[in-house]
């Protein structure tokens, strides 16, 4: 977890890849609401069935409200009834990165923006829902931004 400790780097790279963000906890705290900072940048979980997009079916792409990294789009999205946004896989390998979480008196593994290191929820296997992977990444709305075709 980022920490006021972390600063910012510049850094350019080639057109078409992703350099890492990084920023202070202070800028985070400036460019994020309360809301968005406690779930992206302290890992925290917006109630269930509240959110913008648990049962939202409108196609496009779900891209990180903290960076803007294309993360999910709808074509992976599924409606297991959880109350977050559920998808069976991430756009592409390396979008997201993975930790071990074991907070809560559980054992998840926690799924955060490989760009930016928000925090976006958690990937649960072997729940048996009908997807081509059998898993369900439950994501927090507030994490992601959806944008339609129309607006790319």
């Amino acid at each position: 977890m980022n920490t006021p400790e972390n600063t910012s780097k510049t850094t350019s790279a080639p057109e078409g890849t992703a350099v890492p963000l990084e920023k202070s906890d202070s800028q985070w705290r400036e460019e994020l609401t309360p809301e968005e900072y406690r779930v992206l940048r302290q890992a925290g979980t917006e109630r269930p069935y509240t959110g913008e997009y648990w049962d939202t079916h409108t196609e496009g792409v779900y891209q990180c409200r903290a960076c803007g990294s294309q993360l999910f789009t709808s074509r992976e999205k599924f409606d297991s009834h959880c109350g977050w946004p559920s998808f069976w896989a991430p756009l592409a390998e390396g979008t997201v990165k993975y930790l071990h979480d074991r907070t809560m008196g559980m054992d998840r593994v926690e799924v955060r923006c490989a760009n930016c290191d928000s925090h976006l929820g958690h990937v649960f296997e072997g729940e048996g829902y009908g997807t081509p992977t059998d898993q369900r990444f439950c994501i927090n709305s507030v994490s992601l931004r959806l944008v339609t075709p129309e607006e790319s």
